[in-house]
């Protein structure tokens, strides 16, 4: 293991890292060098400890620099007497501040590898650092996570610290006995080492965490933007990007202090929510207001058009995936837009419906249209064969989006097709799922972290990297294409093209109406000639017969409604209409709540 990584690591299944065997501590030879990356606001003397801890690592030290970001401290911080020989510190670049901000000064500036992000008020074993590091050398696509315990901070000194770091016991200076476990260890220890775990990035929760710098810079670093929960929220990101997170309760160290969410856990959770809310979509928990559109959406929908697309069915399938049961998605229109001219067209403008379509969609915030035919940038699907097609203007994946679905226009989808399908894959955690569609070709639903997960690893075939990884699943359009939809959608097939549909019954048109009513009203009037044919009524028993005939059922009528109102308050339904109502509303409750139990935070 002194090349830096081993050749070809196995594929993961999910989050079970067990392909994954690390070396044991001090059996190795580590390779790849480490910056330590501390954010920092005052707390000179916390400081002090963290580093004098850092002095005493088993991890070579011509492999680790430590850079601490001094985010704005008043007076600023130093560099105390005990301290690793690459320690430095180093102010917040301009025009920012927060812990995100310093986490992202530092991390520009690393020399290392890896990045380890460290807090300025954790005291770590002495094996910490080697302890996370050995999995990077595994594979380049691991988050390892550190663990921690909280401790009230006792009157120390650095070298005290230094010297029971260095011994190898943390318990000689801190009473671990009392220490308060984090929840998050409960969390892997529930999930088997977040091996069983569907939602890993919910313990990554920033104190002490590692990856490689080149993953770091791939997902955009931490946002600034997020005041909290920024660490959760970059954790996402990485997941949604591919990696496996990789707990090691070797990696040991205290929090000096008692955290703020276990002061006042209401406060905290309110505080981070927003923030949450915007940016995680797989926190459904925190969208339910009616209505909203957020930062992030849930679902990509991709829909390739060409040169010469039908204006109707294009229209058809927006409105049909902007109106759906899941509110938060985004539409992305693949054309040519690039060879739309600025300039005055011709009469006889090949790109005409094109052109019209631009202007259709070009200022709705839910639609994006993407270039197609400018050139290939990206890889944002998978063909019937496994490899890549390629479309410029669509990223390689729709990351920090979780899902994206790629369907033919002529298909539009039902209004719950998506939630349906989504729910399919929660079911078994699949990384992909196609329908057969018929004669309108396949339909995909991949999810982003399966499809990140195959980018890392550089896979050729996309499909069986995902069957690998994720699993890939198939169905059918009547799974999840309601039957009144695939109805409505053979209709608009066969207006589209101009056919023909299945003549009415006369009675179904203004006119055969008018006739029928003419027929019903002669037959009402001449009741004795129906029964004698050849011998008229007379005109006054005739007109007396209709207006008895009229009054009579006009009476019948007042007396069904009454009777159907106070059964069930309108008109009653057959038994037959009533139990498929039924069974479709069974059907969704069914699927609702399938995808709300597999969006447990675990």
């Amino acid at each position: 293991m002194t090349d830096g990584a081993a050749a070809g690591p196995p594929p993961i299944r999910h989050n079970d890292h067990s392909p994954l065997v690390p070396p044991a501590l001090g059996a190795w030879e580590p390779s790849l060098p480490v910056s330590v990356v501390i954010p920092a606001r005052g707390g000179q003397h916390r400081l002090d400890l963290a580093l004098a801890a850092l002095a005493a690592q088993s991890y070579p030290a011509h492999l680790m620099e430590v850079i601490v970001v001094d985010d704005g401290s008043d007076p600023p911080l130093r560099l105390p007497e005990i301290a690793p020989p690459g320690a430095r510190i180093e102010p917040a670049a301009p025009g920012g501040w927060g812990i995100a901000h310093a986490v992202n000064t530092g991390a520009a500036r690393a020399g290392g590898e890896i990045v380890q992000r460290l807090d300025s008020d954790m005291v770590v074993c002495r094996e910490h650092i080697e302890a996370l590091a050995r999995w990077h050398h595994l594979a380049g696509y691991v988050v390892a996570i550190g663990a921690k315990r909280f401790v009230e901070e006792p009157v120390l000194s650095p070298g005290e610290v230094y010297d029971a770091v260095r011994a190898g016991s943390l318990g000689e200076v801190f009473d671990l006995s009392a220490a308060q476990a984090s929840s998050t260890e409960q969390t892997i220890a529930r999930t088997n080492g977040l091996r069983t775990s569907r939602n890993p990035y919910h313990v990554c929760t920033g104190p002490t965490v590692s990856l490689r710098r080149e993953v770091f810079h791939a997902v955009g670093g931490f946002d600034p933007a997020v005041l909290r929960g920024e660490d959760t929220e970059f954790a996402y990101r990485l997941a949604a990007h591919g990696v496996v997170f990789v707990p090691d309760m070797d990696a040991q160290a205290v929090h000096l202090g008692i955290p703020a969410q276990r002061l006042d856990r209401e406060r905290a959770v309110r505080t981070v929510a927003p923030y949450l809310a915007q940016r995680v979509p797989l926190r459904r928990d925190l969208r339910k207001d009616p209505g909203r559109q957020w930062l992030v959406p849930y679902v990509e929908i991709v829909f390739r058009l060409g040169e010469d697309p039908d204006p109707g069915r294009v229209r058809a399938a927006v409105g049909a995936a902007l109106s759906g049961s899941l509110p938060d998605v985004v539409v992305t229109l693949v054309a040519p837009w690039s060879k739309l001219a600025e300039g005055r067209p011709g009469p006889d403008d090949p790109l005409f419906e094109l052109r019209l379509l631009r202007e259709h969609f070009a200022h709705d915030r839910r639609v994006r249209l993407a270039d197609e035919g400018n050139g290939i940038t990206a890889a944002d699907g998978v063909t019937a064969g496994g490899g890549v097609t390629g479309v410029a203007g669509v990223t390689a994946t729709p990351a920090p989006i979780p899902f994206r679905y790629t369907g033919p226009v002529s298909a539009p989808l039902g209004r719950d097709s998506l939630e349906r399908m989504i729910a399919a894959m929660q079911d078994d955690r699949s990384g992909m799922l196609v329908v057969d569609l018929g004669e309108d070709g396949p339909a995909t639903l991949v999810r982003t972290e399966a499809l990140g997960r195959a980018l890392l690893l550089g896979a050729a075939d996309v499909t069986a990297s995902i069957e690998a990884t994720h699993g890939v699943r198939h169905g059918a359009r009547a799974d999840f294409w309601p039957a009144k939809d695939r109805k409505d959608q053979k209709a608009q097939k066969t207006e589209s093209a101009g056919k023909p549909g299945k003549p009415e019954k006369p009675e179904k048109t203004a006119q055969g109406a008018r006739a029928a009513q003419a027929a019903r009203a002669e037959r009402t009037v001449r009741p004795e000639a129906a029964a004698q044919p050849g011998r008229a009524a007379r005109p006054e028993k005739a007109a007396k017969t209709a207006e008895t005939a009229q009054t009579d059922k006009a009476a019948e009528a007042g007396k069904a409604a009454k009777t159907g109102q106070a059964a069930s308050g309108g008109a009653r339904p057959s038994a037959r209409v009533a139990g498929r109502a039924a069974s479709a509303a069974a059907r969704r409750r069914n699927w609702r709540s399938l995808l709300r139990s597999t969006l447990r935070s675990d």
